[in-house]
């Protein structure tokens, strides 16, 4: 049974803006109903909005009914709202919000941009908010190890580590929690989970979509910052990590960093970037990435990365890791894959198979959230006649529910005091020391339509095969 968090104010610092809008009030309104807030603690927002507290209800009410899990309940938005409190950010917000926050613990989320946070920190802490604040922030957290390591700094100024929450919202997926279950309470899988068995894994973070409504904003970081350096070298920790010596935040985070920092350093030869042009997404045209208002007509902004890595472990010395990521793809796509050794061909020489399908293991982190295994079956028929099959787990059609948002579970998580789906300090700064060799030499764009699978030169990456096919179902 989960349980109710202490109680505890909560301040959303951005509370207008898109994040807030589509994700943390509707993921609030989620606990709320499900009485996993605090029993006493106000949410209160603050923004540049000139807002009062009945026109942030009205927005916070708006947000949930377009946007909530399992729609909006008018009894249960009013529960919520009651504890709905609003501070114009249009001067110094701190001394107001340490008029209306009543409890000596709070937790104090930033979903604003980067470069906000230091003022943001200092006001806190000028007004006397730091004694008893944590911190959740988003990613990206910094844009090159040497910024990383300012950003730490200036958090530590205010707060300590243990309060500081770094937030990646793929951490909160249940299937990227289910990833250590189904890894490390199967034998038969921890068995094979390693260079014995596995000859190549691929990472995939696919999006169908493009970046129209924030062109500007996507200049100043492109996929290596928004989406590589961050959700995939969660995915890439958490699938070579070594089992840890308990559930504890601590113990799961120290072998996180351990493959972080086994990362051979990525060079510009290891990787290929592009940026999508005009084409057809969905049946639908999608205008060229620096067709966009807010994008300079000879951007070099990346809007796919696609690299290859070693993660240089006892578990996976020698086995290629391949990773990409891109907008304006061909589908929208999450999946992990791990691709078995061939087994040898001697025993069906004479029956006419030339080559056999390797074992692959596919965990699907979003759309369609599960685990899949393909193996290789005879075909029924009086010759040996190999088939490729597939065994398959699906959330939805095992448990028939719906998996809780992300962003539920990890502010639950934060409002508990749990850091277990949080980033340490330290995996922050591995992940950028790692790619800091291609960020100070940049390799060319190359450009892709949109609703491809992304620049052909991306093949070139592969020692041998080819990156799979988008174009599949889920799962094939």
């Amino acid at each position: 049974m989960l349980r109710v968090p202490p109680d505890q104010d909560l301040v959303v610092f951005g509370a207008t803006g898109d994040l807030a809008r589509r994700k943390l009030l509707p993921a609030l309104y989620e606990l709320s109903a499900q009485g996993l807030l605090p029993r006493r603690g106000e949410v209160v927002g603050t923004a540049t909005s000139d807002l009062d507290e009945e026109a942030f209800r009205r927005f916070a009410h708006d947000s949930v009914a377009n946007f909530s899990r399992t729609g909006l309940d008018e009894d249960a938005f009013a529960t919520f709202a009651s504890r709905l409190r609003y501070v114009p950010a249009v001067s110094d917000p701190a001394p107001k919000l340490a008029k209306v926050l009543k409890r000596p613990r709070r937790i104090v989320y930033l979903a604003v941009p980067p470069s906000a946070f230091d003022p943001i920190l200092l006001e806190l802490r000028a007004a006397g908010l730091a004694r008893g604040s944590s911190i959740i922030i988003e990613k990206p957290f910094g844009h090159d190890l040497a910024s990383a390591r300012e950003l730490n700094h200036a958090l530590h100024r205010i707060v300590p580590e243990d309060r500081i929450y770094r937030i990646d919202h793929y951490l909160g997926k249940e299937t990227v929690q289910n990833l250590l279950v189904f890894r490390f309470a199967n034998t038969l899988i921890e068995r094979i989970w390693n260079r014995d068995v596995v000859a190549a894994v691929q990472l995939t973070v696919a999006e169908d979509i493009g970046v129209e409504d924030r062109g500007h904003l996507y200049e100043e970081t492109g996929a290596i910052r928004d989406i590589l350096q961050n959700h995939m070298f969660q995915l890439l920790a958490l699938t070579c990590m070594s089992p840890p010596s308990s559930f504890d935040p601590e113990a799961l985070r120290d072998e996180k960093v351990k493959v972080l920092h086994s990362i051979r350093p990525v060079g510009p030869q290891d990787v290929v970037r592009g940026q999508y042009t005009r084409g057809s997404v969905n049946g639908k045209i999608m205008p060229g990435y620096r067709e966009i208002e807010g994008v300079s007509p000879d951007s070099a902004t990346d809007t796919y990365v696609a690299l290859r890595l070693a993660v240089d472990s006892w578990e996976w010395a020698g086995v290629p890791f391949y990773l990409r990521c891109g907008k304006a793809l061909c589908t929208r796509r999450t999946e992990i894959m791990l691709f078995c050794r061939d087994v040898p061909l001697h025993l069906f020489e004479g029956t006419g198979i030339a080559k056999l399908q390797p074992n692959r293991v596919t965990i699907r982190i979003q759309p369609d959230e599960g685990i899949s295994l393909s193996f290789v079956a005879k075909r029924p028929g009086p010759t040996v006649v190999e088939q490729g099959v597939r065994m398959d787990f699906s959330y939805g059609q095992s448990f028939k529910t719906q998996p809780a948002e992300a962003y539920e579970r990890l502010l639950h998580d934060a409002l508990l005091g749990d850091h277990t789906l949080f980033i340490r300090q330290d995996e922050t700064e591995a992940s950028w020391k790692a790619l800091q060799p291609v960020l100070d030499q940049m390799p060319p764009i190359n450009l892709y339509a949109a609703g491809s699978q992304g620049p052909t030169e991306a093949e070139a990456l592969l020692e041998s095969g080819s990156w799979h096919d988008l174009s599949h179902h889920v799962g094939e």
